[in-house]
């Protein structure tokens, strides 16, 4: 059988691997072709388009690439129709996605989404296109069956991917890994300020500027594999601080603390059990733009799926010097600390369990035959 995968940014690319892992598991001789990255690239397959040529972030970003966008939108249509695949996955990505997936329903293909788009955040509107382009979505948060059950709709709910991810992952020997990326014996403060360059170069100067007030601690960058170190050193210049690239897991599995940007990382992070400060700083145009139309008490994935804040979260002009150094000092306290591994253990039980790919995959090939 062959499958197009459409994925974008690289939690898409994580999650897009495993489930091409699943897919060849269940059916040897898939021939896939998909818009993804490196993990997926690793998988097999062919590549049509890595996601890093599409990472615009924000509003008023998107806008002002929209003759970018809409020539990849071109480009994914072209391809599809060449290829006449026997299902079409479609991850995340929901403004790319849902536009070609109306084009694709259209023109008969099967259409299905794994992940689904953050209707339940704004623009709720969108579960009519979904409901009407959409063969088959496997969602994987909690309150998103209920959520979509609200507009008479049936998805399924299938777990939480990052689970599998982070189990199967290589663990890593902590003292090997010190010595190999030139570490003291300090105890470690992971900084991951994302993944496009856009958030990256607004994240990363306010979580460097406390670096000073905390001297008993090592600092440590945590590179994204789709940008280039060069990038990164221009922001952090002389300042005394590690980077290693494309190694997150394992720099999370031996932290003491981390400071985050908002998105899959803040549950990577939890889920590795690693006390954090929550940060989110956009353009001022998208930013205006966002919190009129995003109706959510919260923007983290831990506090969205607990109901409550389990993680600060410093949004916009909140997320400061000032404000990251009360916050991080908070998180380093003993008994701070252990109120929030508790709540870590509370959020792994509600995220489903393990499987989430395997799940996907047969339902997927189930519903072809």
């Amino acid at each position: 059988m062959k499958y197009y995968i459409i994925a974008g940014e690289a939690s898409g690319d994580l999650h897009g691997s495993n489930l091409m892992k699943a897919l060849y598991k269940e059916n040897a001789n898939a021939i896939i072709r998909f818009w993804g990255g490196n993990l997926m690239q690793e998988v097999g397959g062919t590549l049509v388009s890595h996601y890093k040529e599409r990472a615009f972030m924000g509003f008023f970003e998107v806008f002002m690439n929209l003759f970018k966008v809409m020539g990849f939108i071109k480009l994914a249509k072209k391809d599809i129709a060449q290829f006449q695949p026997d299902v079409i996955i479609f991850i995340d990505n929901s403004g790319f996605n849902l536009r070609v997936a109306k084009w694709a329903k259209k023109q008969g293909f099967i259409t299905n989404y794994y992940i689904s788009p953050q209707v339940w955040a704004s623009r709720a509107a969108r579960v009519k296109d979904i409901k009407r382009d959409i063969d088959s979505m496997f969602v994987i948060l909690p309150f998103e069956k209920e959520f979509y059950k609200k507009y008479n709709h049936s998805v399924t709910f299938v777990g939480h991917p990052l689970i599998d991810a982070i189990e199967r992952r290589e663990k890593v020997d902590e003292y090997v890994f010190r010595r190999k990326h030139a570490l003291t014996d300090q105890p470690i403060i992971a900084l991951l300020p994302g993944s496009r360059k856009q958030e990256i170069t607004k994240m990363l100067s306010v979580m460097l500027s406390i670096i000073e007030d905390f001297s008993e601690y090592q600092f440590v960058v945590a590179g994204a594999p789709s940008q280039d170190i060069s990038f990164y050193q221009s922001i952090i210049g002389n300042r005394d601080v590690l980077f290693i690239n494309n190694k997150t897991y394992d720099l999370l599995s031996i932290s003491t603390a981390a400071l985050v940007a908002s998105g899959t990382a803040t549950l990577e992070t939890a889920l590795f059990k690693v006390p954090q400060v929550v940060c989110y700083k956009g353009g001022r145009i998208s930013y205006q733009i966002a919190k009129r139309i995003i109706t959510l008490k919260f923007i983290s994935l831990v506090n969205l799926i607990m109901d409550k804040e389990v993680v600060k979260e410093l949004i916009q002009n909140d997320f400061n010097k000032k404000n990251l150094k009360i916050e991080l000092t908070k998180i380093l306290n003993t008994t701070h600390r252990e109120k929030l591994f508790s709540a870590y253990l509370d959020l792994e039980k509600k995220l489903g369990g393990k499987g989430a790919s395997e799940k996907v995959a047969k339902q997927i090939i189930a519903n072809l035959k």
